[in-house]
């Protein structure tokens, strides 16, 4: 809908940069459901700002997402980092494709499906 100012209307903006993280882990979840719905079944996600020391990880590289299979007392679980990954980007858009591939990556860990089949376009 047009503006009183004769500007084209954009479309709402998420107001922050966490509000628009979480937007993207949705959007790319979203995007996996359509193409391999079966890989998300009994697996939930979250979203942390970064990883907690000292059992999130070992040596000198932040993880971006961490992977964790399910056992006999909870689901299989995927958690993303959101400060590392957006520190790695450096667009809104490039957020967003590194979430999507962040995301692939650790539910190909989990299931051990090829990236293949949660994307088309990537190669395996």
């Amino acid at each position: 809908m047009p503006n009183p100012y004769g500007r084209p209307a954009r479309p709402p903006r998420p107001a922050n940069r966490a509000d628009f993280f979480d937007t993207s882990v949705h959007s790319a979840v979203d995007r996996i459901a359509g193409t391999c719905p079966e890989a998300l079944v009994g697996v939930t996600f979250g979203i942390e700002d970064v990883p907690t020391l000292p059992t999130s990880w070992a040596g000198d590289r932040v993880p971006l997402a961490a992977a964790v299979a399910a056992d006999a007392e909870r689901m299989a679980q995927v958690v993303v980092y959101r400060r590392p990954l957006e520190h790695r980007a450096a667009s809104r858009r490039g957020l967003q494709i590194l979430v999507f591939r962040t995301i692939v990556e650790q539910l190909s860990a989990l299931t051990g499906r090829p990236v293949s089949d949660f994307d088309a376009e990537e190669p395996e």
